[in-house]
């Protein structure tokens, strides 16, 4: 039997958790290992200043949790400080656009990053390999640089149109970032250039011989709080000092006989509960995949979750989540109802934004039975970078809500809400399918589809992730462009307004894996660069 398989969107990542599974290691080693490299190769989707949510199950340990990571407002936050900035949120949730941009894009857009603390915990206590041999891969690929890849170079050039900070902005914000993503011109380096990061190399090997400790309380912490105080940041040494992961056991819900296990608030895995527990109301199978009735009967309650999700979902240490009444079949049934008869959701929003493209994911399994399923991201990239430590700090900071006493505002401590939903679903109590995804609030919308793809309509996991997707977080029914038109005029035609996206590969880059028996079987969303690879 194979020793492991290994998915996500960067070839170098994958390929580094796949050398991993040949040097010994489990499932946690190489998803870790891939994470580091994730950070190296593709430096504005994630890296250690990030923040994320890891799904780990160990049957032999008999554990399976979900240690979360996700970025907290420094001490200096206060819920009304951006209240008399807002010009707008986002069609899609992803955030809100304040004057000066000041949650987009430098200093104060940074809230306390987390992943680097659940990497090395997650790698120390699960891990099979000494921690210096799990971050070797990722420094070898800052040392010897990376390839520019296509998919890496379009979200660099790609601008929303929206008014928020563009990519090229964000890169060249920093010293750092032009010296080493632009030519000596001032040009942006194209597709095939190689990147070298050798302070970013310097870093890791800090880390490597000093632990994830160096970052939150050592030298690191101290070089990293005194450029937030000289970049007018929100972050103090204390913050740095006080962060700690959450851990908790997984939201458990069902469908059809199968169980899914996936994170807990603020993550979004109460999202994907909820939006499965009311379709199960349905003969999905029989509508038709991507039918006239099915889109209609799936939007409407992606629809009803993001609603929910809006009104009652944030940071539980916060904010009372009515989580029980969230996932509870008897009120999904209540919405199913409402589906069935023809009743539209609204969705308020104040403005129009694409899909976010800013995240990553992994998904990991083993010959032992182990898996990870890992989501984790920069958010909107902040663009600063502290001179001499080359990698960039997440801009967490932008999802708050700026306006006070809403779930999502800010407070000291406080996590944002994320869709992020690393996710297993089981049958017969075993691992079936390991799956999650990057992509903004869109990522639950292709998690589900993914899953529904395999459970109702007896999908292969390449052809439930190639499949196309569409999404609803707002009134209007976003659609890929590879879904016909004659599907979409009916809803068209019943009051829908649907927005025909121009890609053909949209709504989140699904990244999963299938176990059947002893068949293992993985998939890369299209739309990103990714493989998945068997050792």
């Amino acid at each position: 039997m194979a020793r492991g398989m290994i998915v996500a969107p960067q070839p170098e990542a994958v390929e580094a958790g796949a050398e991993i599974f040949k040097q010994g290691g489990n499932a946690v080693d190489a998803a870790i290992a891939c994470a580091l490299v994730q950070g190296v190769v593709d430096p504005l989707m994630t890296g250690i200043a990030g923040f994320g949510s890891l799904h780990i199950y160990m049957p032999g340990r008999k554990a399976h949790l979900i240690i979360d990571c996700h970025g907290r407002v420094p001490a200096a936050g206060r819920p009304d400080m951006w209240a008399d900035l807002i010009e707008g949120e986002a069609r899609d949730g992803f955030g809100f656009i304040l004057k000066g941009r000041v949650n987009d894009i430098g200093y104060q857009a940074i809230a306390t990053p987390g992943n680097l603390k659940a990497y090395f915990e997650a790698q120390s206590e699960f891990g099979a390999l000494p921690w210096k041999e799990v971050i070797k891969p990722a420094i070898a690929q800052a040392d010897s640089g990376f390839v520019v890849r296509p998919g890496v170079h379009a979200f660099w050039v790609e601008d929303d149109g929206m008014g928020r900070v563009s990519v090229i902005d964000r890169l060249r914000f920093s010293e750092t970032g032009r010296r080493i993503f632009f030519r000596p011109d001032g040009e942006l380096l194209p597709v095939g250039a190689r990147v070298k990061n050798p302070d970013m190399a310097r870093t890791l090997r800090r880390i490597a011989d000093k632990g994830a400790e160096d970052f939150y309380t050592g030298e690191l912490a101290h070089e990293i709080a005194a450029d937030m105080k000289a970049g007018g940041g929100l972050i103090a040494l204390e913050d740095l000092k006080s962060y700690r992961t959450r851990r908790t056991e997984p939201m458990w819900g069902s469908y059809r006989g199968y169980r899914l296990a996936t994170n807990r608030p603020p993550g979004g895995g109460i999202m994907l509960i909820e939006m499965m527990n009311i379709l199960e109301n349905f003969d999905l199978a029989g509508l038709g995949h991507n039918t006239t009735a099915y889109m209609r009967t799936v939007a409407e309650a992606m629809k009803r979750a993001t609603s929910d999700k809006d009104r009652h979902v944030g940071d539980p240490d916060f904010f009372d989540v009515p989580a029980a009444r969230l996932t509870d079949k008897a009120y999904a049934s209540e919405l199913a109802v409402q589906i069935k008869r023809g009743e539209k959701a609204r969705v308020e929003r104040l403005e129009k934004k694409p899909e976010a493209a800013d995240t990553t994911h992994i998904s990991t399994i083993d010959s032992d039975g182990n898996a990870v399923s890992m989501t984790h991201t920069l958010g909107m990239p902040s663009g600063a970078i502290t001179n001499g430590l080359g990698f960039m700090y997440n801009g967490a900071m932008g999802v708050f809500d700026p306006r006070p006493g809403r779930a999502g505002s800010i407070m000291p401590g406080k996590s944002r809400f994320s869709s992020m939903c690393p996710s297993i679903v089981f049958k017969n109590d075993k691992p079936h399918l390991v799956i999650g995804a990057p992509g903004g609030t869109q990522i639950v919308m292709g998690v589900m589809q993914a899953i529904l793809n395999v459970l109702d309509h007896g999908m292969s996991i390449l052809e439930a992730i190639a499949a196309p997707r569409f999404s609803a977080t707002s009134d209007m029914i976003d659609v890929s462009n590879r879904i016909p038109t004659y599907v979409t005029r009916p809803l068209e035609a019943e009051g829908y307004g649907v927005v025909r996206n121009p890609r053909g590969y949209v709504f989140a880059s699904v990244h999963g894996l299938k176990i059947d028996g002893e068949r293992w079987s993985g998939a890369a969303d299209p739309g990103r660069d990714g493989m998945a690879l068997e050792v």
